[in-house]
């Protein structure tokens, strides 16, 4: 289902066909989660992905995605905006329209990882663990 919500001159959009990807591997390559991310892996994990853009009239400015089952489980990730809009509330509004997508408001957990973002994604009912015994990560040395 194309979703696409106006907001004055900013919208939001799942349409993957309107994305940016060379600006979306920009900005996530550039980051401190995921430096030196290529190309290809970037357009393997949207084309497995629910995908947001946020654009600007006609250009994308930010993005998000969220790995779903589309029922029971949703881990949002690469979650950015573009440098040059930063600090106008740029992320809520994407976070604001991810959350309240139709196939997203029924998960029963959602799950993320921040180093600095945490009061943003506080607003949106995100906090720690709450059974953080019951939680394990497996890393793989062998990927960087």
């Amino acid at each position: 289902m194309i979703f696409e919500k106006n907001h004055g001159e900013y919208f939001v959009t799942n349409d993957v066909t309107r994305m940016d990807l060379d600006a979306i591997h920009d900005w996530i390559t550039n980051s401190y989660w995921a430096k030196g991310r290529t190309k290809e892996a970037m357009k393997k994990v949207i084309d497995n992905s629910l995908n947001f853009a946020l654009f600007h009239k006609d250009k994308q400015i930010g993005f998000a995605r969220v790995v779903t089952d589309y029922y029971t489980f949703a881990y949002l990730c690469d979650v950015i905006i573009d440098e040059k809009y930063r600090g106008k509330g740029l992320g809520k509004l994407l976070m604001k329209k991810v959350m309240n997508y139709p196939d997203t408001k029924i998960m029963k957990r959602w799950f993320l990882f921040t180093k600095d973002a945490h009061g943003l994604y506080a607003q949106y009912g995100f906090g720690p663990l709450d059974m953080p015994e019951r939680s394990m990560v497996k890393k793989n040395p062998e990927v960087s």
